[in-house]
């Protein structure tokens, strides 16, 4: 499939996909985007705003991941960050529903939309669950369970060796927050996995009929 990749970070959720596909990475901060770069040398890397692309571009792709930032819904940011540690509260950034909204009206492939559990009850209900995160999608995707390191408590190395990644090589500021933002490479197997299903039955039937 092409797949479009947006704020792909250093690619938690792309790390265990096939390279049979044509994977497009959409990233803003060129730092990073130069990691992801050698991490998966096979995928064509855009510096980009990945909001406005996805606008411009999803009709170009099979299959689209977004995962639109996410600290200005946190629950963590707002309820012990804004209420006990002086942190100043801000809007929540909308792109998020924007994106959910426009492939619900506008996209005819397969797409899911990942971001934290939110401090809000949700403008517009999750699809589904999955570690820590919620998902919304076109396609289903079974409940499971993966484990997961303690976050707040977590170091660079526990990371980089729960994760899978090694950022010894790189300069990077925060490397710790670019790690914790990583969706966990099994999950994005999963639910990549999971999308498969339904084409795979597509094809199936094609070469029956």
């Amino acid at each position: 499939m092409k797949i479009l990749n947006l704020y792909s970070g250093i690619g938690g959720n792309r790390k265990l996909w096939s390279d049979e596909h044509q994977v497009t990475a959409i990233e803003l901060d060129d730092q990073i985007a130069a990691v992801y770069a050698d991490l998966y040398p096979n995928d064509e890397v855009i510096v980009t705003d990945a909001h406005q692309f996805l606008l411009e571009n999803y009709m170009n792709y099979d299959f689209i991941w977004t995962s639109p930032p996410c600290q200005t819904h946190s629950s963590f940011r707002q309820n012990i960050g804004v209420r006990f540690r002086g942190v100043s509260p801000v809007y929540p950034d909308m792109k998020l529903y924007q994106e959910i909204i426009f492939l619900q009206h506008n996209y005819d492939g397969l797409w899911i939309v990942e971001n934290v559990n939110p401090y809000y009850e949700p403008l517009i209900q999750p699809s589904f669950d999955l570690d820590r995160h919620k998902f919304w999608s076109n396609f289903d995707v079974n409940h499971r369970d993966f484990d997961r390191l303690k976050l707040r408590s977590a170091q660079i190395p526990d990371l980089e060796e729960f994760l899978g990644f090694d950022l010894s090589n790189y300069k990077l500021p925060n490397k710790r927050q670019i790690l914790r933002n990583c969706v966990l490479p099994e999950v994005g197997e999963y639910i990549l996995n999971a999308a498969l299903s339904p084409v795979k039955q597509m094809d199936i039937f094609d070469l029956a009929y």
